[in-house]
């Protein structure tokens, strides 16, 4: 910490410096013309012979990453958003004066750069500097040339700084920003309208989860940080849009985990005049098409395994997958007793009033989740569990219901929708119940969603999918930290 602060007060005296000698060390004049990376584009083919040639120059503005000095000249790599490119400074060709102050230039500084391109002797395409000037004077150095930024406290607490020193960080969230816009265009082209909902919300609902709690002064009402769009969604469904999507924040105040933060994104979609089986095609489609134009391909890396994402993806019902995972018979499953007593011996602590659709998803949870490698649907949830979905026509302890499953954790949740406002009401009181019974996740009454439903909704399928699970997928990342810019972090301890 000492030489910390050592090097803080040198970085300082050199702003003063700057000043005396009459030079903005935070100027705001410069123009740029060009990224680095267009500069190497543009001449990656050009040998020696045709930039000696070639007339014409470039003005970047970027940070020095590194720099070599040889006394009367330097070499420096300068990164700006684009990355990284090799610039030669030399006293003959900026002047004395200039070279004087760029001698007092760290690593870290922002700078401006005009100049030719050219090749050095070992071929690699640089820019020659006619002129050089401080930018921006950085006070604090860099994390250390060859250890990098490794801490992962720190790399998430200041990703600014992670973002400055680690390009595969960079590249994250590129790809990040392209699946989002690639899933956005998709989801135009077949006719989905994008809309806004509230964040803030009198009841929430649309998912089983705790949420947050913040008040209205003016109204003197406490208000919910929304937990899903689920319910706005299928409002403007019953209002006459038969598709729409939402790409969007949702808050669910829970555990942090390497797959939760309390603040994510999802895209929630609806379409009038669909079942949940029209949605697993759609899905399997639309993650395809993503995958394709962002991996190549669709046989991805995970971790030290591959995913094949190649249609079509298994379906099972949570009833086969538990038979097929946990080498259980379908019989135990289907008497309470002696599926309480199957989850006693793998190690689940259950009350045995449990409902027993309750029990099979916390049996599913611990024996079937975690070994869902290749992408599949698992189907038929229990009604119970289930507030919002339609019931299965055939049998009603079940509804037409979807969870997509992919490297041992969900993506995707989809349904068929609950469009009988009778039974939905019947529903939101059975989870009142569980609520007075202490269930904190259990879903609120809704009586407005009650009255739109009164006017009547159309067949509709609806789906959420984790946007930033999608991108922990199809980028390699392990941790959903690693693809949220600025995840939530316990207060720092200065």
């Amino acid at each position: 910490m000492e030489e910390l602060n050592e090097l803080l007060q040198q970085r300082r005296s050199k702003i003063k410096s700057f000043e005396e000698a009459g030079v903005n060390p935070f100027a705001n004049d410069f123009k740029i013309t060009a990224t680095a990376g267009q500069v190497l584009e543009l001449h990656a083919a050009d040998d020696k012979d045709a930039l000696e040639d070639l007339d014409k120059s470039y003005r970047i503005g970027g940070r020095i990453m590194a720099r070599r000095d040889f006394g009367k000249a330097a070499f420096l790599q300068v990164q700006d958003g684009s990355g990284r490119i090799q610039v030669y400074v030399a006293r003959n060709q900026v002047g004395d004066d200039v070279f004087e102050n760029f001698k007092k230039f760290d690593i870290g500084d922002i700078i401006g750069v005009a100049g030719a391109p050219f090749r050095t002797k070992t071929d690699e395409l640089s820019l020659r500097a006619s002129e050089i000037r401080l930018l921006t004077k950085s006070l604090l150095p860099l994390p250390e040339k060859w250890h990098g930024l490794t801490d992962v406290e720190t790399r998430y607490r200041q990703r600014y700084l992670d973002l400055i020193v680690n390009p595969d960080v960079r590249e994250v969230f590129r790809k990040r920003g392209r699946i989002v816009n690639l899933i956005r265009d998709y989801m135009v082209a077949n006719d989905f309208l994008e809309v806004e909902t509230p964040m803030m919300h009198p009841v929430a609902g649309g998912a089983t989860a705790k949420p947050f709690v913040t008040h209205h002064n003016t109204l003197k009402m406490d208000l919910f940080l929304r937990i899903a769009p689920e319910l706005y969604l299928k409002r403007l469904v019953v209002g006459g849009f038969d598709r729409v999507f939402e790409i969007n924040r949702n808050f669910r105040n829970e555990g942090i985990s390497i797959q939760h933060n309390p603040e994510f994104t999802m895209m929630e979609f609806y379409r009038a005049y669909a079942t949940y089986h029209d949605l697993m095609d759609y899905t399997e489609q639309l993650i395809c098409h993503v995958a394709e134009q962002v991996c190549g391909g669709l046989v991805i890396p995970y971790g030290d395994r591959e995913v094949d994402l190649t249609p079509p993806w298994d379906r099972l019902t949570l009833r086969e997958a538990i038979v097929k995972y946990g080498r259980v018979e379908m019989e135990v499953l289907n008497d309470h007793e002696q599926a309480l007593n199957y989850a006693n011996s793998i190690g689940l602590e259950l009350d045995k009033q449990i409902g027993h659709g309750k029990l099979l998803t916390e049996i599913f949870d611990e024996v079937v989740e975690p070994q869902l490698w290749q992408p599949t649907f698992i189907t038929e949830y229990p009604t119970e569990i289930s507030p919002l979905s339609r019931k299965n026509d055939q049998n009603p302890d079940v509804v037409d219901r979807f969870e997509l499953f992919v490297v041992g954790r969900e993506l995707a949740n989809a349904f068929s929708e609950l469009n009988n406002p009778i039974d939905q009401k019947e529903r939101f009181l059975k989870q009142l119940e569980e609520k007075a019974k202490g269930d904190e996740e259990a879903h609120e009454m809704d009586e407005d969603y009650i009255r739109a439903l009164e006017y009547g909704l159309p067949p509709t399928a609806g789906e959420g999918i984790g946007i930033d699970r999608l991108v922990m997928l199809l980028t390699n990342s392990a941790s959903i930290r690693d693809v949220i810019l600025f995840p939530q972090m316990r207060p720092e301890s200065l």
